[in-house]
């Protein structure tokens, strides 16, 4: 075999290969696109849901600020009851 027959034989192969490549080089960028379109959307989402949260917790502050008084503060006993329990398991461990 020449070098001139060699390269008949090998650049459809060459040339199939660089389609192959080229197409998963395409879908790997569509893929790419998706999962940051879909990070985006999340984000958004959990933005907006958390908008929601707060503008329903400083409504329910303002409709009923004795309750939300006394649920902070029963949080807040709570809170300092698990830490104390906390401190006291690391001690003894």
């Amino acid at each position: 075999m020449n070098t001139h027959t060699i390269s008949n034989l090998t650049s459809p192969l060459v040339e199939a290969s660089d389609r192959l490549l080229d197409r998963t080089s395409e879908q790997a960028s569509t893929l790419a696109h998706r999962g940051m379109d879909a990070v985006r959307e999340g984000s958004q989402h959990l933005r907006a849901s958390a908008l929601h949260a707060s503008d329903s917790t400083v409504s329910y502050i303002r409709q009923e600020p004795v309750k939300s008084m006394l649920f902070a503060a029963a949080a807040g006993v709570v809170l300092t009851g698990l830490l104390v329990l906390a401190g006291r398991s690391r001690r003894q461990a």
